[in-house]
């Protein structure tokens, strides 16, 4: 079986997690912490870097430090991973869901403007599995409206709009550390921002808020460190990060020119203005293609090569069908968020992927 991602560890993963054992800094406190925040701020071209438990407490943890709460709204994706919709929910808001558009899979972003209420108080646009959202109208329009804007960039680790990377595009930006992702901890999270006083606070939050003496708070903190075991993981990640993003991308090239004269399948997308990094190589299946994206997916498993389907959209969520006050308004049109879900899946996109594993999978998808 070939998965549909694994983690890459060819680095220093093992040494520097020894390290930790054997010094006895295995929790929440140690050199790795605050090496791997530096490290990845500067990869993402941000002061500053907090660590922390994954991705989604990373934006629960932005939300609240932007003092975002109970009768704000926030603009998010319907096509998304629920983590996005949930996180909003965690710190009291509402969601408010904006349809995919068809050239990016992204937010879009033409149809923000609609959504603004005077109870709306952020935006967090994704870039959908490594290519960046169109920012500068985006955060143009924040500008206009006085929205903060916190990606979620939990798919984008290296991703560029305009040379620009990734999280440093908005007031703050969000990633994972997950297993799957091009840089990883194992599980873990990290906001980037620019701004001094979000990351002041982030650090203070982060920690129940503790304050003097110790034991002392002042408010509502949250249980949301990452392990000097996580971050030593990080830290060797670090020292070949450029690599694993070059290797998606490579990957992804070899898939194009394998796939790209096979009639019914869209490849993924990337813009001019763009640096897609493939967190997972996407594809979309048209009528034209004979069978369906399920019926495909079915063809590979039973050929030994895993893949998923694209994200369910948040108005087609069960949970949010519910009648809940909390929950988003999952009425509307988004069409082109249903299309993406009926026909995309995503194929093997492991960074260490051999040239012989995508022949061997572009083969056996060909009709």
């Amino acid at each position: 079986m070939i998965p549909v991602c694994e983690p890459t560890l060819e680095g220093n993963e093992e040494k520097y997690v020894q390290d930790c054992i054997e010094s006895g800094w295995i929790s929440s406190a140690g050199k790795y912490i605050d090496q791997f925040e530096k490290e990845f701020s500067k990869f993402c071209q941000t002061k500053h870097g907090v660590a922390c438990s994954n991705g989604t407490t990373a934006l629960h943890l932005a939300l609240e430090v932007a003092g975002i709460g109970k009768g704000d709204e926030v603009i998010i994706p319907t096509f998304t991973m629920i983590a996005t919709a949930n996180a909003v929910i965690y710190s009291g808001a509402k969601p408010v869901l904006v349809d995919a558009e068809k050239e990016t899979w992204n937010i879009n972003c033409g149809k923000i403007k609609e959504k603004i209420t005077e109870k709306t108080k952020a935006i967090i646009p994704m870039h959908t599995y490594g290519h960046p959202v169109d920012m500068d109208p985006l955060m143009e329009l924040a500008e206009r409206h006085n929205l903060l804007v916190i990606e979620d960039a939990a798919e984008a680790h290296g991703a560029e709009y305009k040379g620009r990377r990734a999280g440093s595009l908005g007031h703050m930006g969000c990633f994972s550390f997950y297993a799957n992702k091009i840089i990883t901890t194992g599980e873990g999270g990290m906001i980037v921002t620019d701004n001094d006083e979000f990351a002041e606070r982030a650090r203070l939050l982060r920690n129940h808020a503790f304050s003097e003496p110790r034991f002392r708070h002042e408010e509502l903190g949250f249980n949301y460190r990452m392990t000097n075991i996580q971050a030593a993981i990080g830290v060797a990640q670090m020292e070949y990060a450029d690599t694993l993003v070059q290797r998606r991308i490579k990957n992804a090239n070899l898939y194009n020119s394998l796939l790209k004269d096979i009639p019914g399948i869209t490849l993924p997308p990337e813009k001019a203005w763009a640096k897609n990094v493939y967190w997972m190589y996407g594809i979309l299946i048209e009528a034209g293609f004979r069978v369906t994206a399920a019926q495909l997916r079915e063809k590979l498993k039973k050929n030994g090569i895993d893949t998923r389907s694209f994200f369910l959209p948040m108005h087609q969520q069960p949970l949010y069908a519910k009648n809940d006050e909390r929950f988003p308004n999952t009425n509307g049109r988004f069409p082109i968020a249903e299309e993406l879900w009926e026909k995309g899946l995503y194929l093997p996109s492991s960074s260490h992927l051999t040239e012989q594993q995508i022949k061997r999978i572009a083969e056996t998808l060909a009709p």
